[in-house]
């Protein structure tokens, strides 16, 4: 998101040279980018815990990760334009009030309700540290020192990331689900105290497109409701169509309103850049090929497996622990003179393949078979968040490298937020198929097998890994048919000559 503000020629005098960031500015920041990843890839370890404490399954218990996401995604932008206007310090401090307040909020929930409302407004504080974190960092720093404090944040996250989920399996182990919350909530709090002594900057000449923002918060929680609610009230249910039905109509009128906004979200130059909107769709098929096995295997490695908390947290390092390397790895290739186009279509082949091969899941020697199919989506995810957003940004004519930048951000947000509504409700389909009861197979989808009866728990086991295997295969097929279309996006030539379209040249491409 572009958070450099448009103002007047500045008074360079002493008395009113602008003063260097506050020592402070970085790691405040950095410290709330790791806690917001964390939170993010962390979340999915509770699950199970929260589900039996509070007898929740189904889609009010995936809501406790989907609504965090859904806010998230669906804020990103609108904290981004409050933070221009109102101060980016000012809405990074509220930011991280509301996010600590929502931690606190589901650390004291007496109920499964009380706890997926926490988690939006957890959500929507998370967006807010993102965004006005990052452009604290873009107004307060310049040139290589700019470079270098997004490259820390680009760092932090991928360490948030990577981490999260041990993390909270230790706290768990610790302190429980409860536990692992309320420590969430209290380093929230220390860094909203810290912000109060970072400088404050505005920007007030950004426009923001508040109308397109609005009808894109309706279509993504439209369809998501729709995805979550349908396995358990049925697909041809009245409020599944009507939440279907609102999800459509408020996409066209988002299209109508893109078409006719002075700034909008989707700005034609970019959605009509082939090579754009390739390195977007690249982007968005890792995230799609990581995000289930992030959010949903903690579940099976608990429930089947046998695992710890702390022990599915460590398992999970083999998805999440690439992230902290590749990235880095991948820019260094590519700086040597390596092809980013076929780096991206070797990390999608990556994240095909893992995902492919998670067919292999069996509740023996879990961890075992898991391990390679893992470590391929991570490295494939890895070398993704390393190139994707610097190839796409480079194709971005400079007035629209704010809008590419949210453009590229939202994106990735609302897949994730989609990605995690489709695949429980795959997973609960194919259970209920199984298990003949939606209600049994949210139950089950959830964790929740029957330990009474050797016979039952064995059905439950055999229908949960078949469930995983089948929802992994349409994973798996999602990915590779838009890795296709990448590739046909990249590595196709269109007609004509291309300025600035070859990461490997920075003058026309003759090819």
């Amino acid at each position: 998101m572009d958070s450099q503000a448009t103002s007047p020629t500045p008074d360079l005098s002493p008395r009113n040279a602008p003063r260097p960031p506050s020592r402070l500015t970085l790691p405040v920041v950095l410290v709330g980018v790791g806690l917001v990843a964390m939170s993010i890839s962390g979340t999915a370890i509770a699950l199970p815990s929260i589900g039996r404490e509070l007898d929740a399954s189904g889609s009010a218990l995936n809501w406790v990760v989907a609504g965090y996401n859904l806010a998230f995604a669906a804020m990103t932008l609108i904290a981004g334009a409050a933070a221009d206007r109102a101060g980016r310090r000012r809405i990074f401090i509220i930011a991280s009030v509301v996010f600590s307040g929502g931690f606190l909020a589901t650390a004291l929930a007496p109920s499964i309700m009380v706890v997926d409302i926490a988690r939006v407004v957890s959500g929507i504080g998370g967006a807010g540290v993102m965004a006005a974190g990052g452009a604290l960092l873009a107004s307060s720093y310049e040139g290589a020192a700019r470079n270098r404090a997004f490259a820390f944040m680009g760092t932090m996250a991928g360490v948030g990331i990577a981490v999260g989920p041990t993390v909270v399996g230790a706290l768990m182990a610790l302190t429980g689900w409860r536990g692992s919350f309320i420590t969430f909530a209290v380093l929230g709090a220390l860094i909203a105290g810290g912000a109060a002594r970072l400088q404050e900057t505005h920007a007030d000449h950004n426009r923001t497109d508040w109308l397109g923002s609005l009808l894109f918060v309706v279509t993504l929680s439209a369809f998501m409701f729709a995805l979550l609610e349908a396995p358990e009230v049925g697909w041809a249910h009245p409020m599944t169509l009507l939440a279907f039905a609102v999800g459509v109509v408020a996409l066209v009128l988002f299209a109508i309103a893109q078409r006719r906004s002075a700034s909008p979200l989707l700005a034609p130059e970019l959605v009509s850049d082939r090579g754009f909107m390739g390195w977007c769709l690249a982007t968005l098929t890792t995230s799609i090929g990581f995000l289930g096995a992030l959010v949903f295997l903690p579940t099976y490695l608990q429930a089947v497996a046998g695992h710890t908390p702390a022990a599915a947290g460590l398992t999970m390092l083999l998805l999440t622990a690439p992230v902290l390397v590749t990235p880095t790895l991948a820019v260094t290739l590519v700086n040597r003179g390596i092809s980013a186009r076929l780096l991206i279509m070797s990390a999608l082949v990556l994240v095909v393949a893992g995902n492919f091969s998670l067919v292999v899941l069996g509740p023996e020697n879990t961890t075992a078979l898991v391990a390679v199919p893992l470590l391929l989506i991570g490295v494939g995810m890895g070398a993704s968040f390393g190139i994707t957003d610097g190839q796409a940004m480079a194709l971005a004519p400079a007035r629209l490298v704010g809008t590419a930048a949210g453009f590229l951000n939202t994106l990735r947000g609302a897949a994730e937020a989609l990605v995690i509504a489709v695949f429980s409700a795959s997973l609960i389909g194919f259970l209920a198929d199984r298990l003949g009861d939606s209600g049994h197979a949210a139950d089950v989808a959830a964790g929740n097998l029957d330990t009474t009866a050797t016979s039952a728990h064995g059905a439950e086991v055999d229908a949960f890994t078949s469930s995983w295997h089948l929802t992994q295969i349409g994973v798996g097929s999602v990915c590779l048919l838009m890795s296709v279309v990448v590739a046909l996006l990249l590595l196709v030539p269109s007609r004509g000559p291309r300025v600035n379209e070859d990461e490997d040249h920075l003058s026309v491409d003759s090819n």
